[in-house]
């Protein structure tokens, strides 16, 4: 494929606002609907916050921006800190909280143009 100056869909910078779900800050991006190939939740949480077990039909990635989470990934339990990055594979059952005393900000990069999610409740 040869690079062109023509883009497929507009450029556009999305505001956070526009992102917005709820109303402590959490962000949901689906790329399907500006022409990109991956999603996002930024979730700005408090402690002992954050999303209970669910799973995606893709793999999920996480970067922790600011404060600490614990991370359930199967059976197994990590704890990420600031700048630490850790993943999921497609189909595996996980969840995180805000494990420490401050905010707890994470990107949360699903490898798919649209959010598919089943919980566990």
């Amino acid at each position: 494929m040869e690079p062109s100056e023509a883009a497929s869909v507009t450029p556009e910078v999305i505001p956070a606002a526009a992102l917005l779900i709820g109303t402590k800050g959490t962000r949901r991006f689906v790329g399907r609907e500006h022409g990109a190939g991956i999603s996002y939740f930024f979730v700005d949480a408090d402690p002992g916050q954050g999303p209970d077990l669910h799973w995606h039909p893709y793999t999920e990635t996480w970067f922790v921006i600011e404060g600490t989470a614990r991370i359930t990934v199967g059976t197994a339990t990590l704890v990420a800190n600031a700048e630490d990055t850790a993943t999921v594979p497609a189909g595996v059952w996980h969840g995180f909280k805000n494990a420490g005393t401050g905010r707890l900000r994470i990107l949360c990069i699903h490898a798919s143009d649209t959010i598919i999610q089943t919980w566990a409740d």
